[in-house]
């Protein structure tokens, strides 16, 4: 679930409505007085102080891992190279949608590798990037069935585009049109690239705050092998993948399939005045991937993919409120082909995916249905001569919904006549001096079949400095469309232009000669107009979706990881956002704090260590600090601003290779100091868990 703009309950996974609330309840607008800010030394200080509150719950524990760890060490310890210290000469595809090294580029980019899935332990997707620098999902670890919140430098949830392998996906049936991250099955995802700050001239609608790219597991280099893993562990959690994976002459294939089943625990905190125990809201998974690479001579290569997903979950009728006999179910398929074709030094891609999703919620009075298909095509060139590239391309979207609501007060939606098309066309260039002076600039031009055309650009320079600093700042500006549900519901508006941002930033990186340490230091301003928001429209004299507000954000990140050892690395990741929308009430701008359910301040500290050359420890603490919410409790349902406490969660993973590294076991422990928070008030979040298995490889 999310807040709009300007506080109103939003479901992007369309639970409740706006019809499903009380009807006592209306359009609100929160007090003018603007909320008075922490500041960072403020942030810093609760981080002082939350860690030694909470150390002695975990001091014990830690204790013995350390001792462990101290005994293990001082034996005969063996090098290992680490593979997730990134370099300047790591390349990158999200970026400028060609691989590129990190040191030509001035995007603020991070990667999550193969190996960093692979000690994910008992964790799915939305908890790794979670605890990425600059991101928060709120609900990632709450419940597994709850849905999952994507903020990306504090924007909102659907101003973050994921795209699977490069391609854009969506659900056209939610309101902001968002894709589900719980429809990824973690083990299908060979690499994740994180791309902050607006990258709509590449990209098109959402990508105001950024760009998710969800890399999917590759084909082998021999012409048969195989891979799988098993773990079980707190709730009945039971996960399971196999998959094949080979090269043969012209013809590549990777096949996957996934399972995971758990009981879960409620969805819903159960109040200490509740007479029956809440039931537990459990969910199912099953995930299935194939990609296939067909050299169909020595210019072209077709890879057709196809990926399907079915998930059944439980969930609650809301804070504090159980529901029984609450079930949701999501099937989503995607089918596509990419084609690229080598002309010299220059190379064609054209591409076609299919994205249908199919969503229902079952009550035991009421049943709904949302349906949604989405053709997505682009055709982009890729240009290199001298020290110039150009990346030029077109795409068109297509989009439409089926909606049955389960009320007699609300309308039923039909794709014959709720339905959109987009038509993109884009130019970047990337200028590379070879002395360290890099110069990425492009613009795009958009055509909406229901508010018209839209043009969006960014300029993105860069220095590399005697291969040890680099200068980077960018300006861009963003947009995101209206969705299907806010232009054709009956709360719809179909005179809704795009929201717009302009985005700047700038840092500094800094890597040592030898690249075992690097820190980076980045700031972002963004401004967003024409914000889309729930209110009344006195021109029509109804409430509706209407263009109201301006959202004002801005923060910093620092970033930092060292290979002190070859087998000892540390990372640390600090965030701070802060972010204020200016709406219009009546005759005068009211200006207030709106950053729900994110926090201003997360720190993130992990290390981890090759012990042996067989064993592989880690500890990661993640402190994220104080967020507000906002509740409607009855009986009058007037909204009431709340703040949720911080919270210290200490884990640890532990891994033990046999078999020439083809078979490993794992541990993995979570929130070890037993820590009781919320990540949404009114809703549970699971105390200390722990998973064991296995994975191989042949």
């Amino acid at each position: 679930m999310s807040l709009s703009a300007s506080g109103r309950w939003e479901d992007e996974q369309q639970r409740s409505k706006p019809e499903d609330l009380p009807l006592s309840i209306k359009p609100f607008t929160l007090s003018g007085e603007k909320q008075e800010m922490s500041g960072c030394n403020s942030a810093l200080h609760f981080y002082l102080i939350l860690f030694r509150k909470q150390s002695q719950r975990i001091l014990t524990v830690m204790r013995k891992v350390f001792a462990v760890a101290a005994l293990i060490t001082s034996s005969q310890l063996m090098a290992q190279a680490d593979t997730t210290g990134h370099t300047l000469n790591e390349v990158v595809v999200t970026a400028n949608k060609y691989p590129n090294k990190t040191s030509l580029t001035g995007k603020v980019v991070t990667i999550i590798s193969r190996q960093d899935i692979e000690r994910a332990g008992g964790r799915d997707l939305s908890q790794l990037i979670t605890e990425q620098g600059g991101i928060y999902i709120n609900g990632a670890n709450s419940n597994a069935a709850k849905d999952k919140s994507i903020y990306v430098r504090g924007g909102r949830v659907e101003h973050t585009l994921i795209t699977i392998d490069g391609v854009p996906v969506y659900d056209a049936s939610g309101i902001g049109s968002n894709f589900d991250i719980r429809q990824i099955s973690i083990d299908q995802v060979e690499r994740v690239e994180i791309l902050k700050g607006s990258q709509s001239t590449l990209y098109g609608s959402d990508a105001i705050a950024g760009v998710i790219n969800i890399i999917t597991r590759k084909s082998g280099t021999k012409p048969f092998g195989g891979y799988g893993a098993f773990n079980y562990g707190s709730f009945n959690t039971l996960h399971a993948n196999v998959g094949l994976n080979g090269k043969q002459k012209q013809f590549d294939y990777s096949i996957g399939y996934s399972y995971s089943n758990t009981d879960g625990i409620s969805e819903a905190e159960q109040p200490t005045s509740a007479t029956k125990t809440f039931d537990k809201d459990g969910l199912k998974q099953h995930a299935f991937q194939a990609n296939l690479r067909i050299q169909a001579n020595s210019i072209l290569v077709v890879k057709p993919y196809v990926r399907y997903s079915k998930n059944k979950g439980g969930y609650d009728a809301g804070g504090f409120t159980d529901g029984e006999n609450y079930f949701y179910t999501v099937e989503n398929l995607q089918a596509g082909v990419r084609n690229e074709l080598k002309l010299g030094a220059s190379k064609l891609n054209v591409l076609y995916n299919y994205n249908k999703v199919d969503r229902g919620y079952q009550q035991p009075t009421t049943a709904s249905s949302y349906k949604a298909n989405e053709h997505y095509a682009e055709a982009f060139a890729v240009i290199p001569f001298n020290k110039l590239t150009l990346t030029s391309g077109i795409d068109f979207r297509s989009s439409n919904t089926d909606q049955i609501s389960g009320s007699v007060w609300v309308p039923n939606l039909s794709s014959d006549s709720v339905h959109h098309n987009q038509l993109g066309a884009y130019a970047s260039l990337n200028f590379n001096s070879g002395n360290g002076f890099n110069l990425e600039g492009g613009g795009r031009f958009n055509h909406h079949s229901e508010y018209g055309s839209h043009f969006a650009f960014n300029l993105n320079p860069s220095y590399l400095i005697h291969e040890q600093w680099k200068v980077f700042a960018n300006l861009s500006s963003g947009y995101k469309t209206p969705g299907l549900y806010q232009l054709f519901s009956n709360y719809g508006n179909r005179y809704l232009d795009p929201e717009n941002s302009i985005t700047w930033e700038g840092g500094l990186q800094f890597f040592t000669k030898d690249e075992k340490a690097n820190v980076r230091a980045t700031y972002f301003n963004r401004t967003i107009n024409d914000v889309i928001n729930f209110g009344f429209n006195s021109a029509t004299m109804q409430s509706q979706y209407i263009n109201q507000d301006k959202q004002k954000d801005h923060g910093f990140e620092l970033e930092a990881k060292w290979k002190i050892i070859e087998q000892l690395q540390a990372k640390v990741m600090y965030s701070y956002v802060d972010g204020e929308v200016h709406t219009k009430a009546a005759t005068k701008d009211t200006t207030y704090f709106n950053l729900y359910r994110r926090p201003q301040s997360q720190l993130n500290i992990s290390w981890g260590s090759q012990l042996t050359k067989a064993l592989y420890i880690s500890a990661q603490a993640n402190a994220i600090g104080k967020n507000k919410d906002v509740t409607f409790p009855p009986p009058t349902y007037e909204q009431k601003e709340l703040t949720l406490d911080n919270y210290l969660l200490i884990n640890f993973y532990a891994e033990y290779a046999l078999l020439k590294n083809r078979l490993k076991i794992f541990a993995d422990l979570r929130n070890l100091g037993d820590v009781h928070y919320n990540e949404i008030y009114g809703y549970n979040a699971p105390g200390f868990n722990g998973y064991g298995g296995f994975r191989f490889n042949f």
